[in-house]
């Protein structure tokens, strides 16, 4: 068969079948060539715009070499090396943040999570397909620090943070780790920036800091610096109501806890460390005890095991009658009352004052009242006193902080009030959600999954923010508590709030009862008539 040549028009005949073979346009090989290292070039220049250093890295090597050879790259290899061991001496924590953490950050980026990226967003169930190809996230930055990796990744169209949240520990074992979570706003806050330059850099923070919808963040823990004890903290001598410091972050810093207008649920299971969250807080607010800006009111159903050693930092305990519990609560109340008639249109946060104290409702074992307490009574007055200080308790300064270990719903009703939660070991799944809120565990709160170390490790959910955080609370000796007890005990007149109350509250004014029209029977009128003839025969 005669071979035709290219670019010629055919028209072929098969019965009633055309055939149309189009010319072709062939483009020469020389300007395929030039297409394809135009285009090479165009890649390598925007590579060189968003890697700045890099390349100033590589020019600055090259032109040392060329310069002065080997004696180039090496000298000024062991001054760097000298200058960031000093830096590291006098200042670890900028020099992980503006020094090794990018360094570290941007070869795990390379030689780590691109190396495994199809795969682990395929398997995960991230990848989706559009136009009958795969379309993945785009990894676009790692940063590092002593424990954490955090990978900011921009999602394909069409994709919520919901989607990685889902999958957050298939995340964290694809990639080597134990705990993982998801983020959709920046994890880390904005720094605050003082001196010369804090104008220009606020700008910058801006830029940074801004609005990402179509970015997630993954983080993932490295090292885990949850696993050593931590030690106690620094009582205050004025505590910040804002920022107690109770526990340790996974990346080295500080936990400090919002106080103010907030009330505060523990779940735990059984010798979880839900002591050390209690204690924590007490040593922390300890300046306060002593200077009257705190007054603490302690509930301990077991008997005084787990408070009574601080028994002189409370202005007011109870740990043995029921009876004293509930009028323990029902005073808080009458404080809530008293300082809600006395700040209504005045403020509408309560600020503590020494005249006008903080006061923090400590409840142990909060199911021994709600739930397992066998009084019915005595059970519907204190969880009615509960509920009204849960209510309208915190924005007049009287706080409720409880703990208990069965989170379920017939154990405790009104959960759905403390907008700070922090939940520590587990025994099941479904307690995380109960505690923390649904669907905390797929957000990364594997509360159940506690090893047997990590007493006093948690996962907290502020309000505001779904997305939880593991700390490790201080852990305070039965010595610490006695040292407390000895330095920073409640001042003598601490109880006197109540008569303060009485003195200052003013009675409810009597309405007088509104008066009732006689109504007759609801029978109908025959049925009626028969009982009044009735009525009548027998008398």
């Amino acid at each position: 068969m005669m071979r035709r040549p290219r670019g010629e028009v055919v028209l072929t005949t098969a019965g009633d079948l055309l055939v149309l073979r189009p010319k072709r346009f062939v483009l020469p090989m020389w300007a395929v060539v030039l297409g394809l290292v135009l285009r090479w070039l165009a890649r390598g220049c925007w590579w060189c715009l968003r890697h700045p250093v890099t390349v100033g890295l590589v020019v600055l090597a090259v032109v040392l070499y060329a310069d002065y050879g080997w004696a180039g790259l090496v000298v000024p290899l062991v001054l760097a090396s000298a200058v960031s061991a000093v830096w590291r001496w006098r200042d670890e924590a900028s020099w992980w943040r503006w020094g090794a953490g990018p360094l570290l950050g941007r070869f795990r980026q390379v030689f780590v999570y691109r190396r495994a990226w199809r795969e682990a967003m395929t398997l995960c169930g991230l990848a989706e397909t559009y136009d009958r190809r795969a379309v993945l996230p785009e990894l676009l930055r790692v940063r590092s620090d002593q424990a954490l990796d955090v990978l900011t990744i921009r999602m394909v169209r069409g994709q919520t943070p919901a989607d990685f949240q889902q999958v957050t520990a298939n995340l964290a074992y694809a990639f080597g780790r134990r705990h993982a979570r998801v983020y959709s706003e920046r994890p880390d806050d904005p720094p605050t920036r003082s001196g010369y330059w804090a104008l220009l850099l606020r700008l910058v923070d801006r830029v940074r800091f801004r609005d990402r919808p179509t970015v997630v963040y993954l983080v993932l823990v490295r090292t885990d610096a949850l696993r050593p004890v931590v030690a106690p903290f620094d009582a205050p001598a004025v505590p910040d109501f804002t920022a107690l410091p109770l526990a340790r972050r996974e990346d080295l810093g500080t936990w400090s806890l919002h106080l103010l207008a907030t009330h505060i649920l523990i779940g735990g299971a059984t010798r979880s460390g839900k002591g050390s969250v209690l204690w924590s807080l007490v040593r922390a607010l300890a300046g306060g005890i002593t200077s009257g800006l705190v007054r603490l009111w302690v509930i301990d159903p077991k008997g005084g095991m787990e408070f009574a050693m601080g028994r002189p930092l409370f202005a007011r305990f109870a740990c043995k009658s029921f009876e004293a519990m509930a009028d323990l609560l029902d005073e808080a109340v009458a404080v809530m009352r008293e300082r809600q008639s006395r700040l209504a249109g005045r403020v509408r946060v309560h600020t503590p004052t020494e005249a006008d104290p903080l006061v923090v409702v400590v409840i142990d074992e909060m199911a021994a009242l709600t739930a397992y307490l066998q009084d019915v009574d005595l059970r519907k007055r204190i969880a009615g006193s509960l509920g009204l200080l849960l209510s309208q308790g915190a924005g007049v300064g009287v706080l409720v902080v409880a703990a208990l270990q069965d989170p379920r719903k017939e154990v405790l009703p009104f959960r759905d009030l403390f907008p700070t939660r922090i939940a520590l070991g587990l025994t099941e799944a479904a307690q995380v959600d109960l505690v923390l809120g649904d669907g905390a565990r797929n957000r990364g709160a594997l509360a159940d999954q506690m090893p047997r170390w990590a007493k006093g490790v948690g996962y907290v959910i502020l309000d505001g923010t779904p997305e939880p955080m593991r700390v490790r609370f201080s852990y305070v000796t039965d010595d610490h508590i006695r040292e407390l007890a000895q330095q920073y005990p409640a001042p003598a007149d601490a109880a006197d709030i109540l008569a303060q109350v009485g003195r200052e509250s003013t009675p409810e004014p009597v309405r007088p009862a509104l008066p009732r029209q006689r109504r007759g029977p609801l029978l109908p009128d025959a049925l009626r008539n028969i009982l009044d003839a009735d009525g009548d025969e027998s008398r």
